[in-house]
């Protein structure tokens, strides 16, 4: 009788848990399921796009009034790094899940939201979304110019010249912004025109408030090929 007992009070504690084990895995196959409806989808990219870019948006105006290691920089900073961890997490989860969202589903801003969080983000998961986001360009699913700020940026993490000449460096020594040194600056609008992009001076004076002189980023860029030239026969000579 106790036996019987005993098997019936497991049977309903197993109920019990597999109708839990169930209610969860609804939930979470609704959440998926939310992710492929277009209101949801907006949403949820602008809520990430408000927490990475607010942020950053308040450290480069400390930046301006107060210079680039203040206090009031540092504190924004802080948040900036905190929210990106999150907002990785989420664009990490929808791509990896998902792929690359139609244009139709994410909209412009929402392809701009996961561009930026790759962009932020480590030179490894930069290297991972790379051929997801070249196979969206050549669905008509990405603008190129998005593609070109990851190329550029991987680009200038691992420490080579950046190709089309979107990033921008801020150099201690000066106190100044530059641009990263570019790979041959004299035909760099030829190859950002192929992708259907404006020339490089219009594009920095609009970005980044910057006067593009070409005759100074040949010399920095000479003098860029030169120093690592340097550096790899003083490993080699070691």
């Amino acid at each position: 009788m106790r036996t019987i007992k005993l098997l019936f009070v497991f049977i309903i504690i197993a109920t019990s848990v597999t109708a839990q084990e169930n209610n969860i895995s609804e939930k979470q196959g609704s959440k998926k399921d939310n992710l492929r409806d277009r209101n949801y989808l907006i949403a949820f990219l602008d809520t990430i796009w408000h927490a990475e870019q607010d942020p950053i948006r308040s450290r480069d105006a400390m930046i301006e009034k107060y210079g680039a290691d203040s206090e009031q920089m540092e504190h924004f900073q802080k948040i900036y790094k905190k929210n990106h961890v999150e907002n990785e997490r989420k664009i990490r989860y929808l791509l990896d899940t998902y792929g690359w969202p139609e244009k139709e589903l994410s909209g412009d801003m929402g392809n701009w939201t996961i561009c930026n969080v790759i962009q932020h983000a480590d030179n490894d998961i930069r290297l991972k979304y790379l051929p997801m986001m070249r196979q969206a360009v050549a669905d008509k699913r990405l603008e190129a110019r998005f593609l070109v700020r990851a190329e550029d940026r991987i680009a200038t993490e691992r420490g080579d010249l950046q190709i089309y000449g979107g990033q921008m460096k801020y150099y201690p020594e000066t106190k100044t912004f530059n641009v990263w040194p570019v790979y041959d600056p004299v035909n760099i609008d030829k190859r950002r025109a192929k992708l259907g992009l404006e020339p490089i001076a219009p594009f920095l004076k609009r970005r980044f408030n910057f006067e593009w002189n070409l005759e100074e980023q040949l010399k920095r860029t000479e003098a860029f090929e030169k120093e690592k030239q340097n550096k790899k026969k003083e490993i080699n000579a070691n």
